[in-house]
């Protein structure tokens, strides 16, 4: 990928519709469309304009466009930006796009023009990931999540606490320098604890928000499970409130996974319906029980199923020691039968009693997943946290370190090696909002981004 090139692509959906819009970024955008418009003079006209005119290739008008101008520094990319606003259309907006190209420019990748808004320092990292949170948010709470990101809020959160770990290690380095600089504080490790301990109780306040605000961005990623026909396809039917899956009272209906959505409270559940889990020969099913097995380590909440009616299997048991460190909520289902199974074997905290017979039978545990995610309490929240894994992930990091360093100073290591240690924590905390970063991240990154943004 070279800076130097200009790039376009379509920055709107492509099919049908009123408006196509063609972005090009880059040195050359305004005289590479300039080339190809009929109208005003696009390299004489005054940044930040929208100008009517013709698209033409040689003598032939190709779309009657309205063509928007804006110069370097002020843009999305803080290079020259065009933007060709043509008639939505599969074949009108492709031809343009080709003339574009044939004039000089380079078809972007997928994010190039937020990628290079980032290298060129018109937004941070955390920004740019909230750019395509803001395209993929589904519901109210995650846009709310995306555009606080976006706007700055969360980079302001980190550039606040690097700068606090930033004037402890001056004080450290100004004690080790200049010994001899009376006005400087001396800093002991002593003085130093507090100041750690303060920087380190932010951080954790952060991740803890962070954490609930994941869920937010993401939803929450839970797999119904259990052993054949204890009711399994029939709640994600009630949770759903359509017929996704197949309902029969045959042991081994469902042979793979089925999926569906809802919003609870504002937060999407992505359910995964998965194929009852038994010992069987049957080659197909055999598949679907190990996919079964393998979504319980990548999910978020196991809704674990038993049947009310009967005894506890070896097949239950294997579940139940499964999901054992999964945030999990046991349905004893049926509970409208006669109980046989002995709930005294089970010893987890989250067990409910449904069936999906009764109107309101699949109620509790709606309410269970409310609670055990404290959806109320995310809902009132000011949307202003960390908002993926990479970020959360950096966090955590800086805080271990933070913890070493409280744990070097009880142990009485010298001041200048527990610098270190705190400068490795605000280098992580850089990472956040892509102070220092590498070329592979940033690369793996935006190729996530969809064309043309």
């Amino acid at each position: 990928m070279n800076m130097n090139d200009t790039i376009a692509a379509i920055s709107t959906t492509l099919g049908v519709g009123a408006i196509s819009i063609i972005r090009v970024s880059g040195n050359d955008s305004i005289k590479i469309v300039n080339n190809m418009f009929k109208g005003k003079n696009l390299e004489t006209v005054e940044t930040h304009t929208i100008h009517y005119g013709h698209i033409i290739d040689q003598d032939e008008i190709i779309d009657e466009v309205l063509v928007s101008v804006m110069k370097a520094p002020k843009t999305f990319t803080a290079e020259d930006v065009v933007e060709i606003n043509c008639h939505g259309g599969i074949s009108t907006t492709n031809k343009v796009l080709e003339l574009v190209l044939n004039n000089g420019a380079r078809l972007a990748e997928p994010g190039e023009f937020t990628k290079r808004a980032f290298l060129n320092g018109r937004i941070d990292l955390t920004q740019a990931e909230s750019v395509m949170d803001l395209i993929n948010s589904k519901n109210e709470s995650k846009r709310k999540v995306a555009i606080k990101g976006l706007n700055g809020y969360v980079s302001n959160i980190i550039r606040n606490l690097r700068q606090e770990i930033l004037e402890l290690l001056a004080s450290i380095e100004v004690n080790i320098d200049y010994p001899e600089y009376e006005d400087a504080e001396v800093m002991t490790n002593e003085k130093v604890k507090p100041k750690v301990i303060k920087i380190k109780e932010k951080l954790k306040k952060i991740i803890n928000e962070s954490e609930n605000g994941k869920i937010l961005t993401n939803g929450i990623k839970t797999i119904i499970i259990g052993k054949p026909n204890v009711g399994k396809s029939s709640i994600l039917n009630r949770l759903l409130d359509e017929e996704k899956a197949i309902v029969t009272d045959i042991e081994g209906t469902t042979r793979d996974t089925v999926e569906g959505n809802i919003s609870i409270n504002g937060v999407s559940l992505n359910i995964i319906d998965t194929a009852g889990i038994r010992e069987t020969e049957d080659i197909v099913e055999k598949i679907g029980v190990e996919k079964s097995l393998n979504l319980i380590p990548e999910a978020d909440l196991v809704i674990l199923v038993l049947n009310n009616n009967e005894k506890l299997s070896e097949e239950d048991k294997m579940i139940l020691d499964a999901c054992r460190d999964k945030k999990t909520i046991v349905v004893i289902n049926k509970n409208d039968l006669e109980r046989k199974i002995d709930i005294t074997e089970i010893s987890y905290e989250n067990i409910i009693y449904t069936n999906t017979i009764d109107l309101n039978g699949i109620d509790s545990l709606k309410e269970k997943i409310v609670e055990l995610f404290n959806l109320n309490e995310l809902e009132q929240q000011d949307y202003t946290y960390l908002s993926n894994a990479r970020q959360i992930s950096l966090a955590k990091e800086a805080y271990q370190i933070l913890e070493e360093v409280e744990k070097g100073i009880q142990d009485e290591v010298p001041v200048d090696m527990i610098e270190i240690d705190i400068k490795r924590a605000w280098e992580k905390l850089g990472e956040i909002i892509g102070e220092t970063y590498t070329e592979e991240l940033i690369d793996q990154l935006f190729s996530q981004f969809c064309l043309g943004k």
